[in-house]
């Protein structure tokens, strides 16, 4: 047995997963048994001999039931031969017989009208049992108490009958009434958890300090006059990223090369959710200014991952970590230029979608920039919540109708000035049909053309002494 005394900084919890991944707690075995089976000897796994153990405890309890249901069946008939025996009183018709054969066959022809009633036969043996009842019981008998204890046995075989036609359910119940007839004082002193894989740099208490030194890109546990980075152990990551816009993921050591211009340096240890990395960088010298958002995924140990485009000379300009709605607001400045009128560029990260490692990121600006600065840390952006207008019905009052206008009396006008006659509307002209007959002579079409000339001449002329007569 294992007593583990803790300290006040230790986490007792933490100390037991760390027994199981470094210490032999826990050990895993795969047992090749040998059992003999039917006389003969069987390799069987653990599986198959609970399974077998089960179904042989199975077969034992029938037997078990079997047994009792045929003691309880005898108890049943010897106690109703005694009934009749003595309720009937047969017993009275062997007094005057003489030989032991003929105690026999008095008693015999006694029972015949009621051997019907009977599970099984009545042999010489129970008769035999009959003539060894005593008197006393003969003269006590009572035939009400017989009767219960009649009831009280069927009752017994009844349930009995019930046992053995759902064995499986009663075997189930006599492995639960195990523990309650014998689990008394033997209580379990273990505790029943979960046999998850434990990662030994998961539980590995944090025994050494991280330094770095950025300018020579060295990182370890020794170099302890540079920069100190946090605690950590002996089987932990560190991630980091470099001005050039790389990335490398490695095993912490006593010293380490991990690059020049280390921008930001840390225990790498995958939680979820995963960390979300803001990234502005210039694509090449003198290239555009880009932004990305990203999560770092999956990686191989020291294996180098390029963030930007790839372009030689392309650096990081900002750099900073985040969750995934409460990044931050930087102003990028822009190196002045001849006709250059914008010269700054605010940058909202909450704004950009976060996306793998391998994105190049969008275009923030064409031109070179000379800094960025922080301008705000952004709230978590509030989901939008949809907005409920209530219809409200008004009843438009009407307003009531005016008084018509007084009638305004007729004003004599002075003399001398005529008043202007009312025109009337010129008279709709009916249309002209004309018909030509083609089939005529040439003279005949000669006329008709003069007869309707002449029509529309009158008609013209009708038309202007009309126009006249109404001005």
């Amino acid at each position: 047995m294992i007593h583990l005394h803790s300290d006040s900084y230790e986490d007792i919890d933490k100390t037991v997963d760390a027994l199981y991944a470094f210490t032999d707690c826990e050990v895993s075995i795969s047992p090749n048994s040998c059992v003999i089976v039917e006389d003969k000897p069987r390799f069987m796994s653990v599986n198959d001999i609970l399974k077998y153990n089960t179904e042989q405890t199975q077969a034992l309890l029938k037997k078990e039931l079997e047994i009792r249901m045929s003691e309880l069946e005898e108890d049943w008939h010897f106690s109703s031969l005694i009934k009749i025996f003595i309720e009937k009183r047969i017993y009275r018709n062997i007094e005057e017989c003489k030989t032991w054969e003929s105690v026999i066959e008095t008693i015999d022809d006694g029972l015949k009208p009621y051997k019907k009633k009977f599970k099984r036969e009545i042999t010489r043996e129970d008769i035999i049992s009959l003539t060894e009842v005593k008197i006393k019981r003969i003269s006590r008998f009572d035939v009400k108490e017989q009767d219960e204890k009649i009831r009280g046995l069927e009752d017994q075989m009844k349930e009995v009958a019930a046992h053995l036609a759902n064995i499986r359910n009663y075997t189930i119940g006599w492995y639960k009434d195990l523990l309650k007839k014998y689990g008394k004082g033997r209580e379990r002193k273990t505790e029943i958890g979960s046999f998850e894989q434990v990662v030994a740099s998961e539980v590995m208490i944090n025994n050494q300090k991280l330094y770095v030194n950025r300018e020579d890109g060295f990182a370890g546990f020794s170099l302890k006059k540079d920069e100190f980075v946090s605690d950590c152990s002996t089987l932990d990551e560190i991630i980091v990223f470099r001005g050039d816009g790389t990335m490398i993921v490695t095993k912490v050591d006593d010293k380490k090369y991990v690059g020049k211009d280390v921008r930001y340096i840390a225990v790498y240890r995958k939680v979820e959710p995963e960390p979300v990395y803001n990234l502005i960088y210039q694509d090449g010298r003198g290239g555009n200014i880009m932004a990305k958002r990203f999560t770092v995924g999956g990686t191989t140990r020291d294996k180098e991952y390029v963030l930007t485009k790839g372009a030689d000379g392309s650096k990081l300009l900002w750099f900073s970590i985040s969750g995934p709605d409460d990044a931050e607001t930087v102003r990028i400045m822009l190196r002045p230029k001849p006709k250059l009128r914008i010269t700054q560029v605010d940058v909202n990260f909450n704004e950009h979608e976060v996306k793998g490692r391998g994105t190049n990121g969008n275009i923030v600006s064409r031109h070179a920039a000379s800094k960025v600065v922080k301008l705000s840390d952004s709230k978590p952006a509030k989901k939008p919540v949809q907005a409920t207008l209530e219809v409200v019905t008004k009843e438009v009052p009407v307003k009531p109708k005016a008084a018509p206008a007084p009638v305004a009396k007729s004003v004599k006008k002075p003399e001398g000035k005529s008043t202007p006659k009312k025109v009337n509307p010129l008279h709709e002209e009916k249309a002209v049909t004309v018909e030509w007959d083609f089939n005529g002579k040439k003279d005949n079409i000669s006329s008709d053309r003069d007869r309707i000339l002449s029509e529309l001449e009158q008609k013209a002329k009708d038309k202007k002494t009309q126009t006249k007569m109404d001005f």
